[in-house]
């Protein structure tokens, strides 16, 4: 028969469960309480750190604490990822990543860190094509003119990569690739650097973001030949696509930009950041920020990332093997 069980024995459990609710709310601090790091793994001045300073302080505006933006350069993104994949997962560190690191540079080189396993999505935030563009002294003035060039001219061209294995170097080994033109590549640190080197003259083709370089175009220091998107651009209705040009077998050389931190991050966390991304994407002027650079607003789940990022990885898998296998990634 059961021990009965009176009022009065009730009350110590009752008291020691309200104790144990209490210091777990104690415990329980609110996000954020201090400054939040947003880790940029390319130099300032391009599409990643546009974006990067541009969801920082709405976040900022929105929880109360600095979103303090801190650039990473180097080794095609790595360094700053590695960083983040072992930085202490408190919501504290986060990365704004992009397609080069976390789904083409594994495939490329050894990496300290697992792109699927390592991270967690808070949210994609935009995506964007490429503008084919080159140096004004260059005799072309569409990509027709500038593939016969370079068959003509086999190796006296040569392109502007922002980062080693990033879309500015992989993309332009596709487009090689598609043409059977040979241009050699100028490695620079960063976005920054490379449109300088193409503005000065020492780099002439350049497949960019439309961040760095529709401004220049706009402003005559450069030529826009082709875009990489299946349409025309928005902001650049004049400028054919490469399929218009009759390159057609490129693939979807598209790039996104998303907020990660690491994979151990507390989920109410992660989703209280996405809960405020996707308020901010709906803000028209957000949005009117993004497009007037050339990106295209987007927003998902963690677990849409997720799905998203294993697809993209694999993909770009399948581009990247043919061209590692014929040495064009070591030139």
């Amino acid at each position: 028969m059961p021990r009965a069980i009176s009022k009065r024995s009730l009350v110590p459990s009752g008291l020691a469960l309200a104790l144990v609710v209490l210091v777990g709310a104690a415990r329980a601090e609110p996000y954020p309480v201090r400054p939040v790091r947003i880790v940029v793994p390319t130099s300032p001045g391009g599409g990643v750190d546009f974006l990067a300073r541009l969801i920082g302080q709405r976040l900022a505006d929105r929880l109360g604490q600095p979103f303090v933006v801190e650039n990473r350069a180097g080794a095609g993104g790595s360094i700053a990822t590695e960083h983040v994949a072992k930085a202490a997962p408190d919501g504290y560190t986060l990365e704004l990543a992009f397609v080069g690191q976390l789904a083409m540079l594994p495939h490329v080189q050894k990496v300290e860190y697992n792109a699927l396993n390592d991270f967690v999505g808070v949210s994609l935030l935009a995506s964007s094509y490429h503008v084919l563009v080159v140096n004004p002294s260059v005799p072309a003035r569409t990509a027709k003119e500038l593939i016969a060039l370079a068959k003509r001219r086999p190796g006296e061209l040569n392109y502007a990569s922002c980062d080693a294995w990033s879309p500015s170097h992989l993309v332009p080994e596709m487009f090689k690739a598609a043409t059977g033109t040979d241009i050699l590549r100028i490695q620079y640190k960063g976005c920054g650097p490379a449109t300088l080197g193409m503005l000065s003259g020492e780099a002439q083709v350049m497949f960019g973001s439309p961040t760095p370089v529709m401004p220049y175009v706009q402003a005559n220091r450069l030529v826009a030949l082709a875009v990489t998107s299946p349409a025309r651009l928005p902001e650049a209705p004049e400028v054919p696509t490469l399929v218009e040009a009759g390159v057609s077998n490129i693939g979807d050389a598209q790039t996104w930009y998303a907020l990660i931190a690491p994979a151990a991050t507390p989920r109410d966390v992660i989703e209280g950041l996405h809960t405020e991304i996707v308020k901010i994407a709906a803000m028209p002027e957000y949005q009117a920020a993004l497009e007037a650079q050339g990106l295209e607003p987007k927003s998902s789940t963690p677990d849409e990332f997720a799905a998203f990022l294993r697809l993209d990885y694999d993909k770009w898998g399948k581009v990247i093997s043919p061209l590692k296998d014929s040495g064009a990634l070591a030139r």
